[in-house]
């Protein structure tokens, strides 16, 4: 748009007022409650959410290329950063994980590996977050009953049934659940399954559900208070986000970054699950902008490897673009990325200036939140519809579920591509040729037909094939159709073709050059 700097200015000023401010301020809504609710769930102080979703507002947001998309803490992660956090012991060392996950992804924008997603089969990644879905529900259902000591915290419901005092450990978890956070939990996901109805939902499309949910929340708690005091809930299941945020912000302990492999190995991990995520996200948002708009994903790559690096230089956890919040974002009616930056803007100033209000949140709202999200990624209509395209597709997708539930992440990730593969490599065997049979003047005249991309995966079934071949007979071997044959194909045909005569068979071949069958010899 060629306009004089002036002109320009009040042009972009005049869609920040009329889009992009009150875009920000509905997607701020929906983040609050997730930052808080996603630092719950990965075990690591409440204020490292908000801060990631600063930082993913305002820095990462400036340097992408993407308009709508919305950058923030993900409950994709929170299975890895809970068990990252655990295994290190100390959250310092795990912010090095966090910059070397930032570090992963630039270097990743910087080579253009941003197409990098497309390598994963869909019921691979289906897979992966429907198992995080599953998780972070099992994590929730605690805090969902009132429970509020902190091993279920990062542990989840599962414990209950790994543990070898399973009737200790029922008794000891009744003890502390809570009638009053039950109460606002069902409340909280009732309310939330009801404003899902495809009526009240084009009603209140500018009323972010999980806004409403926390203002449900902190209103049953404050009528606990005035009319069923037993009922109140404890300090301990209320949000604590201390006056002074930045007194409590915890940095790197650097002097630990070369002290063991694991610390690498979980920031590889968390950067490459960062931007599948990111990648997935940026390709979904670009296909709800009205404006068609394509994200550079090499750009988008790089963005956030820098956000990252910052988040774990400052203390918060990782980030990816989220799709919640870039799907809010568009149904806000966002123009530009100034959206975004708004978002990031307001998320800074509720916990500088009101942090005597978030506080006033149960556990119990942010947690309803939090399973309804799990719950989205894991729904049953997703088992059905992978069961329903047939078993290539649902056994990578339930493997990759069952071994990440039983083992990590990573593992069940990998299970679900050798899967795929398998399927793949079946494919291949089955689809690079077919032979068929018939007679002419008493000659038998077998026709094998290549097709459009043969490789060496078949060459033992091609072998096989040629050697029952019967003498006095007549073969044609048509690859015309062919716009790949392997150089071990190739060498098996010229074998055959060569010794041919000697077993007074007619070869003809079509569509497969003699230069290139010579040059082999």
């Amino acid at each position: 748009m060629n306009l004089p700097s002036t002109r320009k200015f009040k042009y972009y000023r005049l869609i920040w007022l009329r889009h992009d401010l009150p875009a920000g301020l509905s997607v701020f809504f929906v983040a609050l409650p997730l930052c808080l609710g996603i630092a719950l769930a990965s075990g690591a102080p409440l204020y490292a959410g908000i801060l990631t979703g600063v930082i993913g507002g305002m820095l990462t947001s400036f340097i992408s290329g993407s308009q709508l998309s919305v950058s923030g803490p993900a409950a994709g992660l929170t299975t890895v950063v809970s068990a990252s956090i655990l295994s290190h012991g100390d959250y310092r060392i795990f912010l090095l994980s966090v910059i070397i996950a930032g570090l992963a992804q630039l270097v990743m924008g910087l080579l253009k590996f941003g197409g990098i997603a497309y390598y994963f089969p869909s019921s691979v990644i289906k897979g992966m977050l429907a198992a995080i879905g599953i998780l972070l529900i099992s994590k929730q259902i605690p805090l969902a009953l009132g429970y509020d000591q902190p091993d279920f915290w990062r542990s989840g419901f599962f414990s209950l049934l790994s543990d070898k005092n399973f009737l200790g450990n029922i008794e000891n978890f009744n003890h502390h659940v809570r009638r009053g956070v039950v109460v606002i939990s069902l409340f909280s996901i009732s309310l939330m399954l009801f404003l899902k109805t495809p009526l009240l939902r084009k009603k209140l499309k500018l009323i972010p559900p999980p806004l409403l949910v926390v203002l449900l929340g902190v209103l049953l708690n404050e009528l606990y208070h005035f009319a069923f005091p037993s009922l109140a809930l404890n300090p301990s299941q209320l949000v604590n986000i201390p006056s002074n945020i930045f007194a409590q912000m915890q940095f790197p302990e650097f002097s630990k970054m070369f002290s063991g492999y694991t610390i690498w190995e979980d920031g590889l991990i968390i950067g490459i699950l960062a931007s599948l995520e990111t990648l997935l996200c940026v390709e979904a948002i670009d296909k709800l902008d009205p404006q068609h708009r394509v994200s550079p994903v090499n750009r988008e790559l790089v963005a956030q490897g820098i956000g990252n690096m910052v988040c774990g230089l400052l203390g918060a956890l990782p980030m990816t673009a989220v799709i919640v919040r870039g799907a809010a974002n568009v149904d806000a009616g966002a123009r530009t990325k100034l959206s975004a930056v708004t978002h990031g803007i307001f998320l800074l100033l509720s916990v500088i200036s009101i942090p005597f209000l978030i506080n006033q949140i149960p556990y119990a709202s942010l947690s309803a939140i939090l399973i309804m999200t799990g719950y989205n990624l894991s729904k049953p209509k997703l088992f059905r519809n992978m069961f329903s395209m047939g078993m290539k597709q649902f056994l990578p997708f339930i493997f990759t579920i069952v071994v990440i539930l039983s083992t990590d992440l990573l593992i069940g990730v990998t299970i679900g591509l050798l899967v795929s593969m398998y399927f793949i490599i079946q494919s291949n065997f089955k689809a690079e040729f077919k032979i068929d049979k018939s007679i002419q003047h008493i000659t038998e005249v077998y026709n094998i037909q290549l097709h459009s991309t043969v490789t060496f995966l078949n060459k033992r079934k091609l072998r096989e094939a040629l050697d029952k071949i019967p003498p006095y007979s007549v073969l044609n071997i048509d690859g015309s159709a062919s716009h790949f044959i392997d150089y071990d194909v190739l060498e098996i045909i010229s074998e055959f073709e060569s010794k041919a005569h000697d077993r007074h068979i007619e070869v003809h071949l079509k569509g497969i050059e003699k230069v290139n069958v010579q040059a082999i010899h």
